[in-house]
């Protein structure tokens, strides 16, 4: 029986439903802060109305002893106190590393907040707005950017909620447990419409799940039936080579650009002597305005794509790198990258760019 059976809360929606692997934990230490914080004022008002009747005015009490000190009493309501206090702090302290340490086999969803809606892609291609849908059982990480202003992605069923920040990737998980519809909220205030800004989280069982997926994402049979769309890699292989990136980047460093194949993760010197790792903010900031930040050993001759494209194409830019060089990548343009023993064997390099390709640049 889930806590809001037990206190009636399924009658009276005092919480919402327990609907995530988080919840009961996040329930059962919120109602421990609350039933220490009762007791604890229970104790304080029981004992100043005492003090006070006994105490008070023209009454008979004897008050030539006052008891100026009471060390075993002093200590008492210090240290059993600060005990209290210190288990609530780890207990919660674990709670919200749980939270965003992302498991290894998580599936990972990217979330784009915008004035005033929510975009959700998945890896396998299909797009929502103000709607997420997942099966139960699974975890599934969110990779979350705003557009524009700092949003709040948050699922009261589930227990997250995280900050979605402009120009910096945040991150969460959860897992779903039961099926349903759970409403979606950002609760960070964002601009005029911020109250609407809302959606819906449909959990579905496994198979209902698979159905969806088998349907490209769309709740009924149509006919015919919706093409399948491209995954993130491949919509992202996709604009690398439309914006020009292939004229420069290619399986091998030359003078003119660093290879991205098997970047992801590595370690990148900068000319001002500064170690960076390539991580996904490092790879957007470098797309967007790569000029701050320049390779050790390059000039700055990238184009800059700020306002160029959207958070969407950068999102699916960078899933495409990450992917170079591993058994993930979609077919580039170079030819198809294969896994012999364990090891990439990359594809033919590029053609040579000419004085008539696309200016060049550095990631």
């Amino acid at each position: 029986m889930g806590l809001d059976k037990l206190i009636g809360a399924d009658k009276i929606p005092f919480f919402p439903p327990e609907a995530s692997t988080f919840a009961r934990e996040v329930d059962v230490l919120y109602l421990v802060t609350w039933g220490l914080t009762i007791f604890f004022l229970a104790v304080v008002v029981i004992m100043l109305a005492v003090l006070a009747y006994i105490y008070r005015r023209n009454s008979k009490a004897d008050r030539s002893h006052p008891i100026h000190t009471h060390h075993g009493l002093e200590l008492a309501w210090s240290i059993i106190p600060m005990i209290l206090g210190l288990m609530i702090f780890v207990w919660g302290a674990k709670l919200y590393a749980d939270a965003y340490k992302v498991p290894d086999n998580a599936e990972e969803i990217f979330v784009v907040g915008k004035q005033w809606m929510w975009h959700i892609q998945h890896t396998n291609g299909i797009r929502e707005n103000n709607t997420l849908t997942v099966p139960t059982g699974r975890p599934f990480k969110l990779t979350c950017i705003s557009q524009d202003v700092i949003h709040s992605f948050f699922i009261p069923a589930f227990r997250v909620k995280r900050d979605v920040l402009p120009g910096h990737y945040t991150s969460t998980w959860f897992e779903a447990t039961q099926p349903g519809d759970y409403h979606l909220f950002c609760a960070e205030y964002c601009g005029t419409e911020h109250s609407r800004m809302t959606g819906t989280v449909h959990v579905l069982s496994p198979d209902d799940y698979q159905r969806w997926l088998d349907l490209n994402g769309s709740q009924e049979k149509l006919d015919p039936k919706p093409l399948r769309p491209k995954t993130v890699e491949q919509e992202g292989q996709e604009i690398f080579e439309t914006v020009g990136c292939a004229n420069c980047h290619t399986s091998d460093d030359t003078p003119r650009a660093p290879s991205l194949y098997a970047l992801f993760g590595k370690k990148r010197q900068m000319q001002n002597g500064e170690i960076l790792t390539v991580d996904r903010d490092y790879l957007r900031s470098n797309i967007l305005t790569p000029n701050d930040k320049i390779t050790a050993g390059y000039e700055a001759t990238m184009p800059v794509y700020q306002g160029n494209l959207t958070e969407e194409q950068v999102i699916a830019l960078v899933a495409y790198i990450k992917s170079l060089g591993t058994s993930a990548e979609p077919k580039p343009a170079g030819g198809e990258v294969k896994i012999r023993n364990g090891k990439v064997v990359k594809p033919t390099q590029a053609p040579k760019p000419t004085t008539s390709d696309t200016q060049g640049g550095k990631l």
